[in-house]
């Protein structure tokens, strides 16, 4: 007969078949989960936990209308995804991008669950967004979406109640948007939205903290399993704040990195990729990874994305999007002599790919760990508008490395006691589960 977590899977797929992105997720948790589950079944099982686990508080839907600049009326969906707040308030990411749906929105807000529970930091799991498009869209534009997007969101927020951040698509000119409308309709200055400018409530170090934060664990990992990051070479995925911070932080520890890449193709530069060109690239001038060449004639271009991943290295860091490295690409990391991987983008390892970097031995750090960072310092610029203070670039910096150190800690000790050492997947689903399971618990069939 099956077993209770084995049970509440097989519902979930028969539910929600439509859904795949958040069937992996929760095949993943819930697989690597049986060894608590099992302990502690016929509790667990009473209590409904599992049940309750699965599935979101509540999922908020919405049109967003909308005028372009010709005047004429358009119409996206919202979302939010409310899905856990036994630990506290929802916080978690709105992203705008053509692929959103309910189902990557869920997939995002349970990982969110484990995630914001490893860093130890009073904070539920949520997530949301539309599929506006932003690229290509002018200020204006973008503007008055956001504006509208707040007007049907504000009711379902606050900073007790549920504090979004930004994602894909939402940066800076997004969040202040979004936070004027509320500010406007609410009457309300207090601490709604994370990644906020730093003349209104912002904190230092929040567009470094994910990529930093990446690199804190993948350092301790290396450490714990007696290597090192200085001297390896490195490959990293992506080249937006993830990446470029990922890679800024990892050189600085002494690695190499040789490849970027963004949805187009990749760039390989052997001598090392400069980071300042791509910096300028895309931090100022909203360019194509293409054009990095043109700067650096001794590197070179590969349209299409996957192919970076056949390039050599000791350390892969895919920073991009879900489910970039699948099963051929973890074999081609794994024969290029990768020996570890950190996950700085959300699942982007199939669960194929996952079981190659595990079955060859190599050190695998999941995204709910590795890349907690930025849900980490989004926190403490909680904690910074709630006192009225801000930190130093320094005083956040150390922090946000005691985190994610923290957070290593804990997914390498609930491996030892409850799975195999070194498994770190399961390591983290654990570490964050049984947090969050003993609150519920406690707190009553809610």
């Amino acid at each position: 007969m099956a077993n209770y977590a084995e049970r509440v899977l097989a519902d979930l797929k028969a539910r929600y078949a439509h859904e795949p992105e958040f069937l992996q997720a929760a095949t993943e948790i819930l697989t690597t989960l049986k060894p608590v589950i099992d302990k502690n079944e016929e509790k667990f099982e009473a209590a409904g936990l599992l049940e309750r686990f699965v599935e979101p508080d509540r999922i908020i839907t919405f049109r967003v209308p909308w005028i372009d600049d010709q005047g004429k009326v358009r119409v996206n969906r919202g979302y939010r995804v409310q899905f856990n707040s036994a630990i506290g308030p929802y916080k978690g990411g709105l992203r705008l991008h053509p692929s959103v749906n309910q189902s990557i929105l869920k997939f995002l807000g349970f990982e969110q669950i484990l995630k914001n529970s490893l860093t130890g930091l009073p904070i539920g799991g949520g997530k949301g967004g539309s599929d506006f498009d932003p690229k290509g869209k002018s200020d204006n534009e973008v503007q008055r979406f956001c504006q509208s997007f707040m007007t049907e969101l504000y009711r379902h927020i606050g900073a007790d109640v549920d504090v979004p951040a930004g994602d894909i698509g939402v940066g800076a000119r997004e969040i202040g948007f979004l936070y004027g409308q509320y500010k406007r309709i609410t009457g309300l200055y207090e601490g709604v939205l994370t990644g906020k400018g730093l003349t209104w409530g912002g904190s230092l170090a929040r567009k470094e903290a994910t990529g930093y934060g990446l690199c804190y664990l993948t350092q301790a990992m290396l450490e714990a399993n007696g290597k090192a990051v200085a001297g390896k070479i490195v490959v990293v995925s992506g080249s937006g704040n993830v990446a470029i911070y990922a890679t800024q932080k990892i050189t600085e520890m002494g690695g190499k990195v040789v490849a970027m890449s963004d949805s187009n193709g990749y760039i390989y530069d052997p001598d090392g990729v400069k980071l300042d060109v791509v910096k300028q690239l895309k931090e100022v001038e909203r360019k194509r990874i293409k054009e990095y060449v043109k700067a650096v004639p001794s590197a070179t271009y590969t349209e299409g994305c996957s192919g970076i991943w056949s390039i050599p290295c000791q350390i892969a860091l895919p920073c991009a999007t879900q489910n970039e490295i699948d099963e051929a690409s973890a074999k081609l990391l794994v024969k290029g002599g990768v020996e570890a991987v950190g996950e700085g983008a959300n699942m982007p390892s199939t669960l194929e790919a996952t079981a190659v970097f595990q079955q060859a031995g190599v050190l695998f750090a999941p995204a709910k760990a590795a890349n907690a960072g930025g849900v980490a310092v989004s926190a403490l610029e909680m904690s910074q508008n709630s006192m009225r203070l801000s930190w130093s670039f320094d005083e956040v910096d150390a922090k946000l490395k005691d985190i994610m150190v923290g957070i290593f800690n804990k997914i390498d000790e609930a491996a030892k006691e409850y799975a195999t050492t070194g498994d770190y997947v399961a390591g983290a689903n654990i570490a964050g589960f049984l947090k969050v399971a003993d609150a519920m618990m406690a707190q009553g069939a809610v």
